[in-house]
């Protein structure tokens, strides 16, 4: 990790430890299977997925892997980051590590129309675009280049082409953009 001060990230991790007692951090870079899996996945994207292990937070479980870029984000990246990743813990508690795996890995296909992982990531983009909101203001979940990064995420190769549909991912962040605020009573500026 960093000396940089973290006490907004501090706070949220101990808030999550209160909610996941079996709560662990592990840093990538020494996780042996974090670094197999970096390697399967630069092979099935033919290395356009190459950042797993250097900028891509994880959850597996229980289990928080933290990137080897984790010591150079700002607190507020930190949290946003943590406020996506909790959102996957409790989708592990809801569904289980099977249930997890068979939908994030099967259904309709691993590549092009991943339908569960699409769902499961929608889930976690959604609390992403609040985190914004909340740490930034609204102004920062209406971000054209937010925007584009999600949709990047859903049609690249980071979540290995799980969704070829940029036209219908933009629909959702509209959505959850317009839900962020009617609940705020701040109206879109035109």
């Amino acid at each position: 990790m960093s000396a940089l001060p973290t006490p907004r990230t501090d706070a949220y991790l101990a808030e999550l430890r209160e909610e996941f007692p079996r709560l662990r951090v592990v840093d990538k870079p020494t996780h042996p299977w974090s670094r197999r899996i970096d390697r399967v996945l630069r092979a099935l994207t033919f290395g356009g997925q190459a950042a797993y292990v250097s900028t891509y937070t994880t959850v597996l479980g229980s289990t928080i892997y933290l990137p080897a870029s984790w010591g150079e984000r700002s607190d507020e990246a930190r949290y946003i980051t943590l406020r996506h990743e909790a959102v996957h813990l409790r989708q592990f508690r809801r569904f289980g590590v099977v249930g997890m795996t068979l939908i994030y890995g099967l259904p309709l296909f691993p590549v092009g129309l991943a339908l569960g992982r699409a769902a499961i990531e929608w889930e976690a983009y959604r609390e992403t675009l609040a985190a914004y909101a909340d740490v930034y203001g609204l102004h920062a979940a209406r971000d054209p280049a937010l925007h584009a990064h999600i949709r990047l995420q859903f049609t690249g190769p980071a979540y290995v082409f799980m969704w070829p549909f940029p036209r219908m991912v933009q629909r959702y962040i509209d959505r959850a953009v317009a839900a962020l605020e009617a609940q705020s009573g701040d109206a879109p500026t035109p």
